[in-house]
């Protein structure tokens, strides 16, 4: 009887290169680079001026005021969509939703001020865009 025969062991693969062992640098200089405008200002200890990544970390305080009109408006909308249809279409709106919308401004105007409350539209459009569907009934 003869022994069996291992079987034959798989090629070694090949070692791959590392990237950094095939690609040449390409990178300049530092003395030969000219730096971007926000790297300037980043190696001068300026910060660029530039709006938030996020609406919402917004200082404008317009801006802040709209969302806020905007998003009470909207809730009134979501808790009463076939209110707001019959309204819509029998041209109620003002009359069906007056509770609703005097409950809101009034937590409009804790939020943002009485003073910018009556010094902006911005509560009066957003019931106009949203409730009113872009009609300018308020």
């Amino acid at each position: 009887m003869t022994p069996p025969t291992p079987a034959p062991a798989p090629p070694a693969a090949a070692p791959r290169p590392t990237p950094a062992a095939t690609t040449p640098s390409t990178s300049p200089s530092p003395s030969s680079a000219t730096p971007s405008a926000s790297a300037a200002a980043a190696l001068s200890g300026a910060t660029p001026a530039r709006p938030p990544i996020n609406p919402f970390l917004a200082n404008d305080p317009n801006a802040k005021a709209k969302r806020l009109a905007r998003a009470l408006v909207s809730d009134i909308v979501a808790y009463f969509p076939q209110k707001r249809e019959e309204g819509l279409r029998d041209g109620t709106l003002k009359q069906l939703f007056r509770e609703e919308i005097k409950k809101s401004y009034e937590e409009y105007v804790e939020q943002v001020g009485r003073e910018f409350a009556e010094g902006t539209t911005h509560f009066q459009d957003a019931l106009n865009d949203v409730l009113a569907g872009g009609k300018k009934l308020f």
